[in-house]
């Protein structure tokens, strides 16, 4: 883990930092440093191994919850890095939401959000560069809310031929929806793969329902 200050820190170098697998952190919201991380493991999620529960798959097929595509990046980003329980903290320092609002003004971050009555409930945000998506965090205000946010991201990635979805770490929660862990050489190799193919993440139309993205899914299992 290596560490230098956010005002040295330019979009350039994030930007060349997910290149080469790695990703920053910072100690909380108001640290001014970012930290680099290069983790010996590293969490993925195949996409052709994601795995729904009968109960989640027909919470997405219901269409409960309204699914928005870069409609609200800056409050889902805030969203996940608001403190909750268990975690008072957040790695989300203002300085790396700050690069990636650039980053999301480049085209090169992406939210997808979960919508109820008109009120954002639950979401995730991250990057894509080539066909690699790194998934960078989730939030929930309802149950199943970012587990929907998830399986349509899963699925638009499928749609846009994308190769890699990283989790960055795997936890318990992620390793329940499919998430696996792999070494450093494994993840680098597949990063560089993806990296040598531009996925679309637009293929899949905006509104697409849960139905076409379950299928979208099932199709790639």
């Amino acid at each position: 883990m290596n560490q230098g200050g956010l005002r040295g820190f330019t979009l350039d170098d994030l930007i060349d930092c997910y290149r080469l697998g790695i990703f920053p952190m910072s100690d909380s919201r108001d640290d001014n440093r970012v930290f680099l991380v290069d983790p010996p493991e590293r969490g993925i999620i195949p996409l052709d191994g994601l795995r729904l529960s009968r109960r989640l798959a027909r919470t997405v097929r219901s269409d409960r919850f309204e699914v928005r595509i870069d409609s609200a990046f800056d409050a889902t980003l805030e969203a996940c890095a608001s403190p909750r329980p268990g975690h008072a903290e957040t790695w989300i320092s203002h300085g790396i939401q700050a690069l990636c609002g650039r980053l999301f003004a480049k085209g090169l971050a992406h939210s997808v959000e979960t919508w109820r009555a008109g009120e954002l409930v639950g979401g995730l945000y991250g990057i894509a560069l080539g066909a690699a998506f790194f998934g960078e965090s989730m939030f929930s205000r309802e149950r199943d809310a970012s587990k929907v946010a998830l399986v349509h991201l899963a699925a638009r990635l499928v749609s846009g031929g994308f190769k890699l979805l990283d989790t960055q770490f795997l936890t318990s929660h992620l390793a329940s929806l499919g998430a696996i862990e792999i070494t450093r050489a494994e993840y680098r190799s597949r990063l560089a793969d993806a990296l040598t193919v531009n996925g679309d993440f637009f293929a899949m139309p905006p509104q697409t329902g849960g139905a076409a993205a379950l299928q979208e899914i099932s199709q790639a299992s």
